[in-house]
């Protein structure tokens, strides 16, 4: 069976995949300006990270002098369950923890074992630097899956993307340890960044191949305003594929469900699963289904919002279950994003877009 390779040239999803029909949703559930349907909550947990990556928290910034959010202005756990369960009952069928590095926050298992309680899947995006220590924490707690950042296997490529030293073998030690206690099936992220990590992708591919784990490639993104994105340094998913596939054949594989923002492909000889995320050359905005709550409460539709909506001071004001039901279901109501599919010179604004470290990626 040969391969699909899709061409590379910039194009928009603005409508579904085939037969992948939008249907109504059930009673209680959120439909936005465009039809999309609330799925997917994201939480960050923390606006700190023990790396440097330089497409997120380029050390230049993000230096000893930056002032990180205090502990007064992140939303305690308590919070963030109710939140959670307003979301659940309108709707939410995965909750992913997200940071700067969500590992960092103290007691996260027990923020965890809380939202375990509600009916839905509960994952987590991490460095990996700190699973082998938290795995079996995490997983007695209620975790479902990983999913690792690694953006190289070399490890001199890989410390110069996440620019504080660490190795290549901490993240691998922190997959197995994931592995190992049953956090699976675990995905493995890694952006590329042309000229910086490009020469990374049959290196891990080779790495993964067989492994059980899936490797993910996403094109660099310009969220936030400090990581200096330019478009020639995006290296678009197309030529990721082409580029595995001139050595390991793929096929095209569906996707899981309406909405998944990974492209899927299996190696032809069955040595398992890789995707790509193509938010810049193939975007995914007509079937996106996330919203985000940042580390201090802001509620955002978009990766790369420029503004939120401020749910903390409805928390601490004393706002009934009600009163925020209503205000999550007019945020989402009046969505209206589409910031992918209209990317252009006059939309990437210096200073205008939230930081990936505040809102999770």
């Amino acid at each position: 069976m040969k391969a699909r390779i899709i061409p590379i040239v910039r194009s928009v999803r603005t409508t579904l995949p085939p037969g992948r029909d939008l249907v109504a949703p059930p009673e209680g559930e959120l439909l936005d300006l465009r039809q999309r349907r609330v799925r997917d909550l994201r939480i960050s947990v923390t606006d700190r990270c023990n790396f440097r990556c330089v497409y997120c928290m380029p050390k230049e910034i993000f230096d000893d002098d930056y002032a990180f959010l205090p502990r007064s202005k992140l939303l305690s756990f308590e919070e963030i369950m109710r939140v959670a369960r307003i979301f659940v009952d309108q709707g939410v069928e995965k909750i992913r923890l997200t940071g700067g590095e969500p590992l960092l926050r103290k007691h996260i298992e027990n923020l965890i074992e809380q939202l375990a309680q509600l009916p839905v899947e509960i994952t987590l995006t991490t460095n990996g630097s700190l699973l082998r220590k938290k795995a079996r924490a995490l997983k007695d707690a209620g975790l479902h899956r990983v999913t690792v950042s690694l953006d190289g296997i070399d490890d001199a490529v890989f410390k110069r993307m996440n620019d504080v030293d660490y190795a290549v073998a901490d993240v691998l030690d922190g997959i197995a340890a994931a592995a190992e206690v049953g956090l699976a099936p675990i995905k493995v992220n890694c952006v590329v960044k042309r000229g910086a990590n490009d020469d990374q992708i049959l290196p891990l591919a080779r790495h993964f191949r067989g492994s059980g784990h899936i490797l993910r490639f996403i094109e660099y993104m310009d969220v936030g305003s400090s990581n200096g994105w330019r478009m020639d340094e995006v290296v678009p998913s197309a030529e990721v594929v082409a580029r595995i596939h001139a050595e390991f054949p793929l096929q095209a594989v569906d996707a899981n469900y309406l909405g998944e923002v990974a492209e899927r492909w299996r190696y032809a000889d069955g040595g398992g699963e890789i995707g790509v995320i193509s938010s810049v050359t193939q975007a995914f905005c007509a079937t996106c289904t996330r919203i985000r709550l940042s580390t201090e409460g802001q509620l955002y539709t978009c990766l790369f919002a420029q503004s939120g909506h401020d749910l903390r001071a409805m928390l601490r004001q004393g706002a009934g279950d009600e009163a925020m039901r209503r205000e999550i279901a007019a945020v989402w109501r009046g969505r209206d994003d589409r910031y992918s599919e209209i990317r252009t010179a006059a939309t990437i604004l210096p200073g205008s877009k939230v930081e990936m470290s505040y809102i999770g990626g």
